[in-house]
């Protein structure tokens, strides 16, 4: 099975969503996704089918450059059960765990403990 089969619910998924420039490339084993997406909840609906085909995230096989357009709104991520800080960041390059505590203080009063279900805001 080729990365574009194994991937081919995120592909289509991507193009019914509406990314644009959506480009899929396959090089040394890795499957690469570039685009844009109309808002952050279609990153993140991205991200949750991805997370379904690898749950650990560990198969490397995958890099998704999803950009979120201009005027795309605020971004907010909503908790899913086993997240952490660390692992909502690695959705957000350029953001760290930190960043997204510093944004969130009203809500999180210890960075180790966050609850499924809580929307927390993404800094840009």
């Amino acid at each position: 099975m080729g990365l574009q089969d194994k991937y081919q619910e995120l592909i289509g998924q991507a193009n019914s969503a509406g990314v644009t420039g959506l480009q899929v490339r396959e090089q040394d084993g890795v499957l690469y996704l570039d685009g844009t997406a109309p808002s952050a909840t279609v990153k993140d609906n991205l991200w949750s089918t991805y997370e379904k085909i690898d749950p650990e995230m560990r198969a490397a096989d995958l890099v998704m450059n999803i950009a979120v357009a201009a005027g795309g709104g605020d971004q907010t991520y909503e908790v899913k059960s086993g997240d952490s800080l660390s692992k909502i960041a690695k959705n957000y390059p350029g953001i760290s765990w930190q960043d997204i505590y510093n944004a969130n203080k009203d809500q999180i009063k210890d960075p180790n403990l966050i609850h499924p279900g809580q929307k927390l805001k993404i800094p840009s």
